[in-house]
């Protein structure tokens, strides 16, 4: 069977999201030919302002990186942007002399900013919102300037507000209108916004029509209508978007104010389609993701010859949140003639809701501060169902009885298996189904790290656990498991919430994103402290009192209270001066036990609680972090220095594998091996990283355990040098930094995230190396902990305060 030649115009979410809908539909139908204008593979536009705040990297917000359009045979043409299209000829051509046939066509050209054409819009520093390059442009600006200016005060140029601010510059929001957000929001929840927005460190303009762009080269300010100017450094104009019909117009396509589709997604010409925020259907251009997604499922079965209704147009919703503050609404939520308004307002607790009914049928409704009924209600919308005698259950969020669970159950049982559930990763009903059924997916959290449904704004999540309780039965897990019981929040929602929000201590993460009590517990705020200073080592100040006991007095406690020291002894190796410095600190604090430890050092034990600090001082060696979530030892053999079977420098690598990484703070407790021969006299297998020499090279292995549970390590690779070795030791131990849970040990972690994915992420050389600069970043900031508390003084302040024992200076 000969493949029809299917050529997309438009590396971008709508395509894409058509395409992967038409591979699992037909996928041997089509031999496919992808466009993209940007460098980059499809990601993510609706995390953009996370990548803006710092939280985020292209690669976190990829939707299909390079490895799925090989897997799937597609031709892709990055940083191709298409000029011409021969629709008698079928033939497409790119601005770098690529030529292409088709027999499909879909255009989704997306949409450009809008600019407004202001006298010095074209100066230096005037610029959108809209690609990885604009942010990079703002990140860049930032490091040198302070002053920004948003023109725009709807959803996009908020959170371009947002996240300048989190770049540390003074922000200023322009809106022509009285009040922000004015097509998605009633006044009333806007000044609620406004306001909170405000106490945040944003500054607005309203009701300002801006006249001008001052400046030589570069901005320097911006006038007003009336005459009234600011200064600033940055402009970013956030004022709408327009359909890029350019293209479509050139070859004869019908555009009006974007490329008119009938309800098949089908152009006026044979053969060509176009969705996306390009297309009109109905009169309409969409620039939400929910109906872009909704037209590539339908077009996808249009393209595969499976029946479809086709696409009708979408009911939208918009959800909103800005450093904790949570705004939704959806549908018509502007009262008119023939509607009825409930309203509910506290200011106290910062709540809004607002529902306009029309001839008993829920229209629209406006939510602030108390989002959680947004999903229900926007279902509510769709469905079109009389909420007649529910009026002051919806509005209130009073709890529905059995009658009503089982009319919300109806609502999820009646959506088809292509509406969309998960708008900001363009996750369906079907997908999830999929997960639930054939890959046994038994809680939302596994859902989400399945499909991503609920990772971005968290908005679906209600529907999520209806889809799971309807459709998993008994086996599905209810509760939400948090990182203890002051939170229902995972691990990872934690840690993107603190990089897109840019929180910097732990009372704060705690106040922001709604704690349980007030003070935390044991177990959340050594955690919190932990991912605060992964996320932000040169900034994050170190909160010892959200340290466990043994890293706040740096001493392991014992059972009968008195404590173990370890000073750290570099690979197992020695001297007679610091045998000799041990054996007299050991003689004259009287101290019970002197024992080697199972990773070559020696350990003090049964000391008192008072001696610590003078016993630190007393040694004048690096602390071993025996007590630590942090590098405990580097075993080693002695290699090929005495070994008659060694084949490499085991004790050497261990040296430096040591002293590269001490110091370092890890989600669990770290232990490196290097064993210089295949014969593995340093147990390298049972460690969390651990190198084994063979001829010519080093095998390098992680996840290993010799504990209660023990687990032999996976080999990662095979490497020639050693600063390979040290390369790919510095990318694993980040990555692990980064991505796992506090207090879970490699051996967990690489079980739970699976090798492969490991592979995946340290696979390229440039990856390896940002890891490998990250974690000396983290490191460059670190000292020996004895030394600082005794020659910092609001350390020694601090740990005198904490343990009761007085530091001698």
């Amino acid at each position: 069977m000969n493949k029809q030649k299917l050529v997309l115009v438009g590396n971008g979410m709508a395509g894409l999201r058509a395409l992967e809908h038409l591979l699992k539909l037909a996928p041997d139908q089509y031999e496919i030919t992808i466009f993209g204008s940007e460098p980059h593979p499809n990601y993510n536009r609706i995390m953009l302002s996370s990548v803006l705040a710092g939280g985020a990297d292209l690669n976190d917000i990829v939707l299909n990186d390079l490895d799925w359009y090989a897997g799937n045979h597609i031709q892709l043409h990055l940083g191709h942007t298409v000029t011409r299209l021969d629709t008698e000829r079928r033939k497409v051509y790119s601005d770098k002399g690529a030529v292409v046939e088709y027999d499909k066509l879909i255009l989704a050209t997306g949409s450009n900013p809008f600019m407004l054409p202001l006298p010095g819009a074209d100066k230096e520093g005037v610029i959108a919102f809209r690609s990885i390059q604009d942010c990079q442009m703002m990140m860049e600006t930032s490091r040198s300037y302070r002053k920004a200016a948003v023109i725009g005060g709807g959803l996009l140029g908020l959170e371009a507000a947002r996240g300048l601010l989190h770049l540390g510059m003074e922000v200023s929001v322009i809106h022509i209108h009285p009040y922000l957000m004015d097509r998605q929001l009633d006044e009333a929840a806007s000044r609620m916004l406004q306001s909170e927005l405000e106490a945040q460190g944003m500054k607005f303009l309203l009701s300002r029509s801006s006249e001008s762009i001052l400046g030589r080269k570069r901005v320097k300010g911006l006038r007003f209508s009336g005459g009234e100017t600011i200064d600033t450094d940055l402009i970013v104009m956030a004022v709408g978007i327009k359909p890029n019909t350019e293209l479509a117009r050139g070859a004869g396509i019908e555009v009006n104010r974007g490329i008119v589709v009938n309800d098949n997604m089908e152009t006026n010409i044979p053969g060509v389609y176009a969705l996306g925020e390009c297309a009109e259907h109905r009169g309409i251009s969409y620039g939400l993701v929910a109906p872009l997604y909704e037209q590539g499922a339908v077009l996808a079965k249009r393209l595969a010859g499976a029946p479809t209704d086709g696409y009708h147009g979408s009911v939208t919703s918009t959800k909103l949140k800005v450093s904790g503050v949570d705004v939704f609404s959806a549908g018509t939520f502007i009262e008119q003639e023939g509607t009825r308004v409930l309203k509910f307002q506290d200011e106290i607790s910062g709540v809004y809701k607002k529902l306009v009914i029309h001839e008993d049928r829920l229209a629209g409704a406006v939510l602030f501060g108390d989002i959680d009924d947004g999903a229900e209600l926007f279902s509510i919308i769709k469905s079109g169902e009389s909420i007649k005698g529910r009026e002051k259950e919806l509005l209130l969020g009073i709890p529905s009885d059995a009658r009503n669970i089982s009319s919300g159950n109806n609502r999820l049982m009646q959506m088809s298996n292509e509406e969309i559930v998960c708008g900001c990763n363009g996750v369906s009903k079907g997908t999830i189904l999929e997960a639930i059924q054939e890959k046994d997916c038994t809680s939302v959290g596994q859902i989400k790290a399945c499909t991503k449904a609920s990772a971005s704004c968290g908005g679906c999540k209600p529907q999520v656990e209806g889809l799971l309780q309807l459709y998993a039965g008994d086996k599905a897990v209810s509760a939400k498991e948090g990182i203890c019981g002051c939170t229902t929040l995972t691990r990872d929602e934690i840690v993107e919430e603190m990089k897109r929000m840019r929180l910097m201590s732990v009372k704060e993460v705690m106040n922001v994103l709604g704690w349980d009590t007030e003070e935390g517990c044991t177990k959340c705020r050594p955690a919190l402290n932990y991912y605060l200073g992964m996320l932000w080592p040169e900034e994050y100040v170190d909160e010892k009192e959200s340290r466990i006991t043994n890293e706040r007095f740096h001493a392991n406690i014992q059972k009968d209270g008195t404590y173990s020291v370890v000073p750290r002894i570099y690979g197992g190796v020695t001297s007679p001066a610091e045998l000799k410095k041990i054996a007299e600190v050991a003689e004259q604090f009287e101290v019970p036990l002197v024992k080697f430890t199972g990773g070559q050092r020696l350990d003090l034990l049964g000391i008192r609680k008072e001696n610590l600090p003078k016993i630190w001082e007393a040694l004048d060696m690096p602390s071993g972090h025996a007590y630590g979530k942090t590098l405990r030892t580097v075993k080693t053999c002695v290699g090929n220095t005495f070994c008659r079977f060694g084949t490499q420098d085991a004790i050497g690598m261990g040296i430096r594998l040591e002293k590269e990484f001490e110091r370092l703070n890890t989600p669990s407790k770290v232990k490196l091996a290097v064993s210089g021969c295949p014969r593995n006299c340093a147990e390298a297998t049972i460690k969390d990283f651990g190198i084994v020499a063979i001829d010519g090279g080093w095998e390098l292995h992680i996840g290993g355990n010799g504990g209660v549970h023990v687990r032999a390590t996976d080999l990662l690779c095979v490497v020639k040098t050693e600063d390979e070795v040290v390369e790919w030791a510095s990318a694993f131990l980040q990555y692990y930094r980064e991505h796992a849970n506090w207090n879970e040990r490699t051996s967990n972690w690489v079980e739970r995230v699976g090798l492969g994915s490991i592979k995946q992420a340290l696979e390229s050389h440039e990856e390896r190396l940002a890891l490998q600069s990250r974690i000396q970043a983290a490191l460059a900031v670190t000292t020996d902990p004895w030394k600082q508390i005794i020659e910092e003084p609001e350390l020694r302040k601090n740990f005198e305060s904490l343990s009761g024992a007085k530091v001698e200076q």
